[in-house]
């Protein structure tokens, strides 16, 4: 159970709870469209799908920032560059993982097998980019936002405007609340000539970004319920989305911000995705 604990808090376990909702809320809304059958031997691979794909994308992002991480006082206690798991770990547990996201990821269907190496590709190329564009929290957007995209997939309903709008919603969302987190490492990136948007553009520019960046995410949202025909359940959800953003900007501009990102991507976040979710589902039920 310790090695377990270990190997959970390296690829941050916990953090699932942000990109699960929006995948499961993704899951209600397909099944409003023509779909395969939702038996519980697809739903548990599609729950596979999205752990094993995420554990091998953040073992990967350890692995490779080791040596970041390891000068970063922020970062120095993170289990690689602490030295409590070995890198070697690290990248067989990408490997492992990613097996079986591909193995799982066949059993939805042809089309999610032949998705899941270009999905790989994104989540494990996004541990690059910091390296060299500013649009890396876009990146971490896009990744995040491939869950609902493959559980929209897998539920076997066709692309259309509403789950592009939905991912588009996800992709902003994630990308508006890691400038915030990035604010953290403004001087740091700067100094070790790491992109991101605050050390690119300074603090107040970031914060800008991130929220207008929001500003989509809400109208993204509610685009999509529109084009589903969705209820005021659904609606109100997206509602409570934008308070809840505007509150996370307000806490982030209140002080000194550094000592407030924490509870701001921690806390309202969470909220944020699982709030949508449980109204869109309370949504779906009303309305059947």
């Amino acid at each position: 159970m310790s090695t377990v604990r270990t190997y959970a808090s390296m690829v941050t376990f916990a953090h699932t709870l942000f990109a699960m909702p929006f995948a499961a809320a993704a899951v209600v809304l397909a099944l409003e469209r023509p779909h395969v059958p939702l038996t519980v031997a697809r739903a548990l691979a599609m729950v596979g799908c999205m752990v094993a794909a995420r554990t091998a994308a953040m073992a990967f992002n350890r692995y490779l920032d080791r040596s970041i991480d390891s000068e970063n006082p922020r970062t120095q206690r993170r289990e690689v560059p602490a030295g409590i798991v070995a890198p070697t770990t690290a990248v067989g547990l990408t490997i492992a993982s990613s097996a079986v996201f591909v193995l799982l990821a066949g059993t939805l269907g042809r089309l999610p097998l032949i998705l899941s190496l270009p999905v790989l590709v994104v989540l494990l190329g996004y541990s690059y980019t910091k390296r060299f564009t500013w649009a890396s929290h876009l990146v971490l957007g896009v990744a995040l936002a491939l869950a609902p995209g493959g559980a929209w997939i897998a539920m076997g309903a066709e692309v259309e405007p509403a789950i592009l709008a939905l991912m588009t919603g996800v992709v902003t969302w994630v990308a508006g609340f890691d400038v915030i987190y990035s604010l953290q490492d403004e001087a740091f990136d700067r100094a070790h000539g790491l992109y991101s948007v605050p050390a690119a553009f300074g603090t107040s520019v970031a914060v800008i970004v991130s929220a207008a960046l929001h500003v989509v995410t809400v109208s993204a949202l509610a685009f999509a319920g529109i084009v589903l025909h969705r209820g005021p359940l659904y609606h109100g959800g997206v509602a409570l989305i934008a308070v809840l953003l505007v509150w996370e900007h307000v806490i982030v501009g209140r002080g000194t911000r550094l000592e407030r990102v924490g509870r701001a991507f921690f806390d309202v976040n969470g909220y944020v995705s699982a709030g949508y979710f449980v109204l869109t589902l309370l949504d779906g039920l009303a309305g059947r």
